[in-house]
């Protein structure tokens, strides 16, 4: 596996309890980082931090709904007042509702659905690029989805929120790259993540179904999505901005 030296970096991660978010915590940790765990669970996010920081490595966790723009603004204050500077975000936190026939989708879902999605990815780089432009750099990755790149039945408005995170994404970059500030996303498939295991559980998606679909046969892993974050976030990607990067097997280019 390709290995990075994130020395005296600090790294930024929402929804970093679990799933692909938590993986890419680990990573930046192993490479060197200083990170902060932003999660809106706080108990599991101070957990993580602490079985981090047992292990010799730097990591705080912070409790954070991420469609609460003070709580964000907090959020990042707090991680900048702890190791010094903010230099790679993953704008990873996002939910997903059970699919839903269009024409009878609740305002209350959508909004649900808007907030965490969209708004949230907004008001992480708002103030993460607020720091990073007193800085004069920094590297941020958004989570977008397949659902970025494709339609998908039944789930249109989640397919729209991460349309729109591609939409934020390249234009930020085009507006911040001057500034010596990269922003790129990744677009992961059908991953091994606790959001599967439940959707699975709840009937919303036939596991099985979904590798037949899936060019190289298998389930991503949560290694995988932060393996390419962490590229993004890298000098290997110095010369990388306004990229949404498929991370699908495949499964986009059919």
């Amino acid at each position: 596996m390709v290995t990075y030296d994130f020395t005296g970096k600090v790294a930024f991660v929402t929804g970093g309890s679990a799933g692909m978010g938590a993986a890419t915590v680990r990573a930046f940790a192993e490479a060197g980082a200083a990170v902060a765990i932003v999660d809106l669970n706080a108990d599991a996010a101070e957990r993580f931090a602490a079985e981090l920081n047992a292990a010799g490595h730097r990591a705080i966790g912070i409790g954070c709904d991420v469609s609460n723009e003070q709580q964000v603004a907090d959020a990042v204050a707090r991680t900048v007042e702890a190791f010094g500077s903010l230099d790679m975000a993953f704008n990873n936190a996002g939910i997903m509702r059970p699919p839903v026939d269009s024409a009878d989708e609740t305002a209350e879902a959508f909004d649900a659905l808007v907030a965490v999605n969209l708004r949230g990815v907004w008001a992480s780089m708002k103030h993460e690029l607020a720091q990073m432009r007193a800085q004069g750099s920094g590297a941020i990755v958004n989570c977008s989805s397949l659902g970025g790149l494709v339609g998908g039945n039944g789930r249109a408005t989640y397919h729209a929120t991460k349309h729109g995170v591609l939409g934020q994404t390249k234009s930020v970059a085009l507006q911040y790259g001057p500034l010596g500030i990269r922003v790129n996303a990744v677009c992961p498939g059908t991953i091994a993540t606790p959001m599967v295991d439940r959707m699975t559980a709840a009937g919303e998606l036939d596991p099985d179904g979904a590798i037949a679909a899936i060019p190289m046969g298998r389930l991503g892993r949560p290694e995988e999505i932060a393996a390419a974050v962490l590229w993004l976030c890298s000098d290997g990607a110095s010369y990388v901005t306004g990229v949404a990067l498929p991370v699908d097997a495949g499964y986009t280019a059919q």
